[in-house]
């Protein structure tokens, strides 16, 4: 909930492919994008959970410093009611020009659970339970084509060479002898994308769940110890251990523990990690400037 000399604010930056979305924006964060020497010209997207300081203040100096970029691309701002009016009022008063497009994608309650597509991934929110609106989110990759059987190509006339790049991108090619050969004649059945969910500041609910259905890789609240867990109840967070269960009820591969308490010391977060993994093992205590590479799920 406030920066420390050691550990800053909750963000998550994903990267894929070159580009990079970032999950909040806790006061001066731009900091640690220079820490971890990552730039901000690749930034496409910024996606708010809530319209807490710890959780938004960060996001004018994001925009300042992309600014600095000559001709930097449009930017997306994906966030709850009012997202919009902060930034835009925020912008105002500080005299700033930006050189570049903001464009606002805010929460309604007759929109999809669907909010965007960055890149061709899906982004997704669900609302959360918290003292003030909050959303979690989803990232989720397209299916990718199954495996490219060779021997059944071969034994179908085809040798390498063109004709297996063509099936593997989904068109059909003629065979020697005027066979006609389909892309589901070589190839497996498709294969799911990555999944990545961001959940905090929340009480335990079904769209912290839902949105970490499956997941390779959650970053999930947990906040408090066993020990609070009264005050994590009148404050609506969570446990270390309710963020557990909630991942192992959703299937999660590989949870990171996220929004810590400034009462806890760097000691305690062995804490907060025994006791995430008494109910699920692959559980961690997020670490500042660290990466965490999500595999292909096979």
């Amino acid at each position: 909930m406030m920066p420390m000399p050691t550990r800053l604010t909750t963000s998550v930056l994903v990267r894929r492919q070159g580009r990079m979305m970032m999950f909040d924006a806790g006061e001066g964060i731009q900091l640690a994008l220079k820490k971890g020497g990552l730039g901000i010209r690749a930034l496409d997207a910024i996606a708010i959970t809530h319209l807490h300081a710890d959780h938004i203040l960060g996001v004018p100096g994001i925009l300042m410093f992309r600014a600095q970029n000559e001709d930097p691309g449009p930017l997306t701002i994906i966030g709850p009611p009012g997202v919009a009016r902060f930034v835009n009022n925020t912008l105002e008063d500080l005299r700033y020009r930006i050189n570049y497009d903001i464009d606002f994608v805010e929460w309604a309650p007759d929109r999809p659970s669907h909010a965007w597509s960055w890149n061709g991934v899906a982004v997704d929110w669900e609302p959360l339970e918290h003292s003030t609106f909050c959303l979690g989110y989803r990232l989720c990759e397209p299916a990718r084509p199954g495996r490219f059987n060779e021997e059944r190509a071969r034994a179908l006339g085809l040798n390498p060479g063109p004709a297996y790049s063509l099936l593997q991108s989904g068109t059909a090619v003629e065979a020697p002898g005027g066979r006609t050969v389909f892309p589901e004649d070589v190839m497996g059945p498709s294969r799911r994308g990555r999944i990545v969910a961001f959940c905090t500041d929340t009480r335990p609910c079904a769209g912290v769940e839902k949105l970490c259905k499956g997941a390779d890789l959650a970053f999930v609240e947990g906040m408090f110890s066993l020990k609070h867990e009264k005050e994590a109840a009148e404050k609506k967070h969570m446990t270390a251990v309710q963020a557990a269960t909630l991942a192992r009820a959703a299937s999660v591969d590989e949870l990171r523990l996220v929004h810590i308490s400034p009462r806890y010391s760097k000691d305690d977060e062995r804490l907060l990690e025994d006791e995430a993994r008494t109910i699920f093992p692959k559980a961690k205590v997020a670490k500042a400037l660290q990466a965490y590479p999500v595999a292909l799920p096979d």
